[in-house]
């Protein structure tokens, strides 16, 4: 799940231009599949994602409660504006640059950006000092953040008075950067492996004996260098995932920081620590769907492993990154105390709908625990949210 169109290798299939028009997704990877042969998962899940014609993201508004999910940032105001009061701490934390770059990546509607500037709007130094930058593929999805914030874009708040897009993360200017990206990684493409009697092989999509789309294996082994430890004593059956999109993406922007300075947040579910399982999963109208069902038609995921992007980051010579839940990271920045500000001598209907909305950001049960948060600075600095 994401909060827009996230960046990945280029979609659609060259050999299909120029023949017949498809009545769906699944009737054309049938032809491919049944001309050129299986695919891999992480090929299956980039054009059902990013299909120009019926990609999911390049055809449907997602997100919200009117969609197939909703992020925090739809939940409730106080988290886009809890990552505002991070910002400030971390722009105070970078002595007050008198230029520098805002950017979110994959923002969505708009919503994030909107309540964070909202808090940014209480401190005019740092608002005429930035530069907000919005990477985002999707014409259809920069003219909802367009038209959301265009109040913060026509106020002259901004460096140049406006609100910029790019491409991708290679786009970002080079300028101190605070880039918040919220559940951006985790519908980048994923590779899937399968312990089986020779080693562990790739997962590929292919058609079963009725001409449906299943899941099979592929004769491509895994390289051992990328397995976790002691995936040789794994069982037969045992699924292990790695992403190396997500990776690059961390390499990117660790690069990007230790050249300009700045920090980063990447806000998604997963786990602190590499391990085995399947978590690749669909979900449409806020209900987990068949992956293979309707392809197109439903957002396709998987757990981010914080414990590989962490050692990207170490990697490309960033300081050491620091990971949180997200319960943690929230509580640290004040969200015990902002509720209770904007419920102060509300309705009681008013404050347990806060309530609500406090559990379902930070609760363990609920997204606390489930979603991380990795933050990467380039030099060390203290900043709010994390030990």
């Amino acid at each position: 799940m994401g909060d827009g169109q996230r960046a990945g290798p280029t979609p659609g299939d060259p050999g299909l231009t120029g023949m017949a028009r498809f009545s769906s997704l699944a009737e054309k990877l049938r032809f491919q599949i049944g001309r050129d042969g299986p695919l891999p998962l992480a090929t299956y899940m980039q054009r059902c994602l990013a299909d120009p014609e019926f990609g999911y993201y390049t055809t449907r508004q997602a997100i919200g409660r009117r969609g197939d999910f909703i992020t925090a940032p739809e939940i409730s105001q106080m988290f886009g504006e809890l990552i505002g009061v991070w910002c400030v701490g971390a722009w105070e934390a970078l002595d007050r640059p008198d230029r520098f770059c805002l950017a979110e990546a994959g923002p969505g509607h708009g919503t994030l950006m909107a309540d964070l500037l909202r808090v940014l709007a209480a401190r005019p130094d740092m608002m005429r000092a930035m530069e907000v930058v919005l990477i985002e593929l999707s014409p259809a999805m920069r003219a909802a953040q367009a038209e959301r914030l265009e109040a913060f874009a026509t106020a002259g708040s901004t460096v140049g008075g406006a609100i910029r897009w790019v491409d991708a993360l290679a786009d970002l200017p080079d300028l101190p950067t605070l880039l918040i990206a919220n559940e951006f990684l985790d519908a980048l493409p994923f590779r899937q492996y399968v312990k089986a009697a020779g080693g562990w092989r790739e997962t590929g999509i292919g058609l079963n004996e009725t001409g449906k789309l299943a899941r099979l294996l592929l004769p491509v082994l895994a390289d051992p260098a990328i397995l976790p430890q002691g995936a040789d004593r794994e069982a037969e059956g045992s699924v292990f995932e790695h992403a190396s999109a997500r990776e690059a993406v961390i390499e990117t922007v660790a690069a990007h920081l230790a050249k300009n300075t700045g920090a980063a947040l990447f806000i998604d579910y997963g786990h602190a620590a590499s391990g085995f399982g399947d978590t690749f999963q669909a979900v449409g109208d806020h209900r987990y769907r068949d992956p293979l069902a309707e392809p197109g038609r439903h957002d396709l995921t998987s757990h981010v492993d914080f414990e590989r992007l962490a050692a990207a980051a170490r990697a490309s010579s960033i300081a050491m990154p620091r990971l949180a839940t997200q319960g943690a990271f929230l509580l640290a920045l004040g969200l015990l105390e902002r509720a209770g500000a904007l419920g102060s001598a509300k309705s009681a209907d008013v404050q347990d709908g806060i309530r609500a909305d406090v559990e379902r950001l930070a609760g363990p049960a609920a997204m606390g625990d489930l979603f991380k948060v990795l933050q990467l600075t380039s030099p060390d600095l203290p900043l709010a949210g994390h030990s």
